[in-house]
């Protein structure tokens, strides 16, 4: 569903309102004015009726217009029977030669009895104008109206909106910008709108309770995963101990070779979290110019006892240089942890490819023949594979440190039976 702003959501049901309450006030405004024409009209009738009839009697030739001529009106003699004491108002259409056509007449008919006492009736008519025409001029007047109409309220509402929501998309701005652990300008401007002084008001003590929240979880992470370190790494001391002596049998050395892999394992995973608190609490904010092609080499040349224990054939492919501003530190971890994770799942005589480009750097890898989940594997503690020396926290903290880069991304993909890690960033 597309999303629109809220200055046009406003706009597109005012004009569609006003648009049905113009075609009620149309219909309403065409018979209320039809009725006031042939009101006055009908009025004119009735006092040229009464001229007329004292015309008569001043002058007995009138007795003699018994038809329809420039005075629009005639005279017939009629019975005593057909007589009538009312008016008769009525429309009726009359051949007009100057148009060639008939036109609408409004024509009222009256009887009188004249000077001589004999019954007579008047007809007189009078043009009106045609009611296709009036209902043409009206909606065209109509129709020019609701044009007139919908651009001044677009550009005067649009107007007034964008600057009524001026506070508002300053609030907006202000919580798109804030972040966990970085210190934000919380100077409240001086607000007109009532409704946007108390908005700000409570995002900012909103923003302090998170703030305090967020400062007292991090610090109980941090000495959580310090103190366990110490006893985990005497733990492991004293079992390195233990399978030095020679007491012990074949079946006690695994038991505690066992152990010490699970206790290695917790130091791992405690070490993983506390990077990955780290990262969130932005304790990397060192920025500086980082060759990621230059980087990416000094790390395979580290890794190059790793690589060549598995006998991983490793193509690095320099296409152009991969370069931008970033954290050295995160960037160092970002491409560690990538490189191991190429290596750690590839398998025996693999092939790794690392391909570096202007805007995006890629790794691809041979190993399992199943493509991995790519809306799961960058969650954290999630394993696709069965290596219980695996955290399911490699990917995790990748992804985490993309997120403190806005533009960045890293996504996943599987085609011919390699897996391709794809690193990019805003082109510049």
């Amino acid at each position: 569903m597309m999303k629109v702003s809220l200055k046009y959501y406003t706009i597109k049901y005012l004009i569609t309102i006003l648009l049905l309450i113009i075609a009620v006030w149309a219909a309403l405004f065409y018979a209320y004015i039809l009725d006031e024409v042939y009101d006055n009209v009908d009025d004119g009738l009735k006092n040229r009726k009464i001229q007329i009839i004292k015309a008569v009697y001043l002058d007995e030739h009138l007795l003699k217009n018994n038809e329809f001529g420039f005075n629009e009106f005639k005279i017939n003699p009629i019975s005593a029977a057909e007589h009538q004491e009312k008016n008769r108002l009525f429309n009726k259409m009359y051949y007009m030669e100057y148009d060639d056509e008939e036109q609408p007449y409004r024509v009222l008919e009256t009887d009188f009895i004249d000077q001589f006492g004999k019954y007579q009736k008047l007809t007189i008519r009078t043009s009106t104008v045609e009611e296709d025409e009036l209902v043409y001029d009206l909606t065209t007047a109509l129709i020019v109206l609701y044009l007139l109409l919908v651009v001044s309220i677009i550009g005067i509402n649009g107007f007034l909106l964008h600057k009524a929501m001026k506070p508002f998309y300053r609030i907006l701005d202000k919580l798109k910008k804030y972040q966990f652990g970085i210190s934000s300008d919380k100077e409240s401007p001086n607000y007109s709108i009532k409704e946007f002084e108390e908005l700000d008001r409570e995002i900012n003590e909103m923003i302090d309770r998170n703030e305090l929240a967020f400062n007292q979880q991090k610090q109980f992470i941090e000495n959580a995963s310090h103190e366990l370190q110490t006893p985990l790494a005497i733990a492991i001391n004293k079992i390195d101990l233990a399978i030095q002596n020679d007491q012990f049998d074949e079946k006690d050395m695994n038991f505690f070779t066992d152990i010490k892999n699970d206790l290695g394992r917790m130091v791992s995973l405690n070490k993983s979290l506390l990077m990955l608190s780290k990262i969130e609490n932005n304790q990397f904010s060192t920025l500086s110019h980082v060759n990621f092609t230059a980087m990416i080499k000094d790390l395979v040349s580290s890794y190059e006892d790793f690589i060549e224990y598995k006998e991983i054939k490793v193509n690095l492919l320099d296409k152009e240089i991969f370069e931008t501003i970033f954290s050295p530190d995160l960037a160092n971890i970002l491409l560690s942890n990538l490189l191991k994770n190429a290596v750690r799942y590839n398998h025996q005589n693999g092939i790794l490819n690392i391909i570096t480009e202007k805007d995006r750097m890629i790794f691809q890898n041979t190993g399992s023949m199943i493509p991995l989940d790519g809306k799961k594997i960058f969650n954290r503690f999630y394993k696709q594979s069965t290596d219980s020396s695996s955290t399911g926290l490699g990917l995790s903290i990748i992804k985490t440190i993309i997120k403190q880069y806005p533009g960045w991304d890293i996504v996943y993909d599987f085609e011919d039976g390699m897996h391709s890690f794809i690193l990019s960033k805003n082109k510049s």
